[in-house]
């Protein structure tokens, strides 16, 4: 079936992550229901760029928002790529296709004096689910890394004596994050509380683990965060990736070069590293407003 062959081939040899692979499925399925729905078509080769815009229209009507449209559209992109490099079709319907802009949405972010009282206030217990739960803390604001990175970490890739940390990241693109003495204090700490409670090779492997002995999963990655958050900041969104942003603002908001930022992101190009310097000019325009002498005058 072309699809399963098109989900085989974006996981071994595209290596797109799970969470993405996921999506992908998910948007191709819901396009094909969308074909036998109201067009009585199973073959994608029938579907041409005329019904690719209405399912574009059908998507809108439901309310669906125009990044959650781009995304199913960039699905169907590569969907379709695939299609013509495997010879199952000989035109690409979606070269036709633009599409919806969207408007550019600035990242959220903790700011640094509430992250100071949760981290340095807030008492998270001395077992060893606390003390797992505030060094995965530490480790997000400290190194900006993404949820499933975190998640795929394991004890060989901390190097306590160096400080650095090895992350693989988005097409199996490894990076080195180094990290100040103070982690690597909270690090070491942790994982003797692990080896002393939760005793077993199995659970050694990854730095964080459940209860279980399990490795850790995103939705509760997601669950400690966003209870942790809740206590210091009323911010729509409260989960891993603000601790990402955060530690992306807060590092440019403290001078650290913009190309320095994109790499310990694991960024593929500035472009996606640039939103944050919107959060430093409005702090910016903030002092000058505050500091300047003509600005006091006017208030």
């Amino acid at each position: 079936m072309v699809q399963e062959k098109f989900i085989q081939h974006i996981q071994f040899e595209k290596r797109y992550s799970n969470h993405t692979i996921t999506a992908y499925k998910k948007d191709i399925e819901q396009f094909y229901i969308f074909l036998k729905e109201y067009y009585e078509i199973i073959d994608e080769k029938k579907a041409d760029y005329l019904i690719i815009r209405s399912w574009i229209v059908k998507l809108m009507e439901n309310g669906l928002s125009t990044r959650s449209i781009n995304r199913k559209l960039s699905s169907l992109k590569t969907f379709f790529k695939y299609l013509i490099r495997e010879e199952i079709i000989s035109i690409n319907p979606m070269l036709k296709i633009t599409s919806p802009k969207t408007s550019k949405r600035l990242p959220e972010f903790v700011e640094k004096n509430k992250i100071d009282y949760l981290l340095n206030d807030i008492d998270f217990g001395d077992d060893y689910i606390a003390i797992r739960d505030k060094t995965i803390f530490e480790v997000f604001y400290a190194t900006g890394i993404r949820t499933s990175e975190l998640i795929n970490l394991k004890e060989q890739d901390v190097d306590l004596k160096r400080s650095t940390i090895k992350v693989i990241g988005k097409r199996n693109k490894e990076r080195i994050i180094p990290f100040s003495n103070k982690l690597s204090n909270i690090l070491n700490n942790y994982i003797e509380k692990k080896h002393k409670e939760i005793n077993s090779t199995k659970a050694s492997i990854y730095l964080f683990v459940t209860q279980k002995k399990e490795k850790m999963y995103a939705k509760l990655v997601y669950k400690i965060i966003n209870s942790y958050l809740n206590k210091v900041t009323t911010l729509s969104k409260k989960s891993p990736h603000v601790l990402r942003h955060t530690f992306a603002t807060h590092m440019l908001n403290n001078g650290a070069d913009l190309n320095a930022i994109k790499e310990l992101l694991g960024h593929s190009n500035l472009s996606s590293t640039q939103v944050y310097t919107h959060n430093t000019i409005d702090r910016l325009k903030s002092i000058y407003n505050h500091a300047h002498p003509k600005e006091q005058k006017r208030r």
